[in-house]
């Protein structure tokens, strides 16, 4: 019921207080207008603020199309306190900065020349055209400082229905810049699963033009579809699966997040559970895709973590049961309740009670706290240094292997024996 409420007033504090009045935006948009004639409209918002607004949904970036060029940008707010950043200036593109308030700023631009990957652009203060140039018809509407819309590629309709349309022909979209593919399947995940055979052609006959597109690029892409609260749907719509497994085929395991689908509920299916239930096999598949991605250390890391514990879980009967504290207290909380989760995703024998059960003692489990430290044994005459790191890992290790316990006289025996 609280959640209902706070739900509630918060819609309600986005009809009264849409962000287009906040007071650093409204500052920005004067000095754009400053020097230009009032009939003319030096800069408008767009992409996914006015699509996010419009859906009444969470505004998490601000984007400004204008007509000014970045120099023209940097001149108007020198003597301001808002501090310009050259983010893209090569591409028209520079980045405002205020106290709450990152926004990114992108001269209008219609295309001269493409090849799937970079495209030659000519700056232009042609609304229409900068429209033309745009992947979606949803990522068109463009809203002044007031809130009055202009939408030449009817978007708004779409983004009503929920149909994420090229503008134009997707063919030529398409070839324009190969990463819409997946910029398509992000958004399509996002509102609407549904694929309509002719878009859905389009892609799979350009689907080879990926190949010169970034990693880096198809990465952060790719992230941002895993980081949807959708994703899971994913399966329910056989031409998006497709799509999605011919941009991606490193994820094998696509049928796995059915089971997921069972307890993710249990736990947040965030985007490292999500890449391992896809990604791990006996095959070291997951080390191919973050070679091939070129992944976040951190991403590395994780997947090599829970690899190794999923094949001490299958070799271990007792990794849930007589070892949890042990491997809760190793591997920490979070880490276990993620594995629980991958373990029954990949398992097709695993049953649900006993994932609830393991999830159950997991959450219980109060995390022992290991009673030595550096300062425990320079009281009992030992110097700071690389031994002393030693002894005190020696020490945990037997502290574990004993059911947290360890004897005074077993922790003075093991620093004679080290200190000799």
């Amino acid at each position: 019921m609280l959640n209902l409420s706070f739900n509630f007033l918060k819609n309600i504090k986005r009809i009264i207080f849409p962000f287009y009045r906040n007071k650093d935006l409204k500052f920005i948009f004067k000095k754009l207008q400053e020097d230009i004639p009032r009939d003319k409209v030096a800069a408008r918002y767009v992409g996914g603020c006015v699509r996010k607004y419009l859906s009444n949904e969470k505004i998490d970036d601000i984007d400004i199309a204008t007509i000014l060029t970045t120099d023209q940008i940097k001149e108007k707010f020198k003597d301001t306190n808002l501090k310009v950043i050259d983010t893209g200036a090569k591409h028209g593109t520079v980045t405002i900065v205020s106290e709450n308030h990152k926004v990114e700023l992108t001269t209008l631009r219609k295309d001269i020349k493409t090849d799937g990957r970079h495209a030659e652009v000519e700056y232009t203060d042609n609304w229409q055209q900068d429209s033309e140039r745009r992947d979606f018809t949803i990522n068109a509407i463009y809203m002044d400082t007031n809130g009055k819309l202009y939408d030449p590629q009817m978007g708004i309709v779409d983004l009503k229905n929920k149909n994420i349309k090229f503008i134009g022909d997707p063919q030529k979209r398409i070839e324009e810049d190969y990463l819409r593919i997946v910029r398509f399947v992000r958004f399509k995940v996002m509102y609407d699963i549904v694929v309509e055979p002719t878009t859905s052609n389009a892609i799979k006959q350009n689907l080879d033009g990926i190949k010169k597109i970034s990693r880096e690029r198809i990465l952060i892409e790719l992230l941002k579809i895993l980081s949807l609260k959708n994703f899971l749907t994913i399966n329910q719509s056989s031409n998006l699966k497709e799509i999605f497994s011919m941009t991606f085929p490193e994820f094998l395991y696509l049928n796995r997040l059915e089971r997921l689908k069972k307890v993710y509920q249990y736990s947040e299916a965030h985007l490292d559970i999500l890449l391992a239930v896809m990604l791990i096999d006996e095959k070291g598949n997951h080390e191919y895709f973050t070679h091939k991605y070129n992944t976040s250390n951190k991403i590395k890391e994780t997947l090599k973590k829970f690899n190794e514990n999923l094949t001490k879980l299958k070799n271990d009967k007792e990794f849930f049961n007589k070892n949890l504290i042990k491997n809760v207290y190793i591997n920490g909380k979070n880490h276990l309740i993620a594995l629980n989760l991958i373990n029954f995703s990949i398992n097709s024998k695993a049953k649900v009670n006993d994932f609830s059960k393991t999830l159950h003692r997991i959450l219980k489990i109060k995390v022992p706290v290991f009673p030595i430290d550096g300062d425990t044994l320079k009281h009992k005459g030992m110097q700071e240094g690389q031994t002393l790191g030693n002894v005190l890992k020696t020490l945990e290790r037997e502290w574990i292997n004993n059911n947290f316990k360890i004897s005074n006289e077993r922790v003075d025996e093991i620093i004679k024996v080290n200190s000799n």
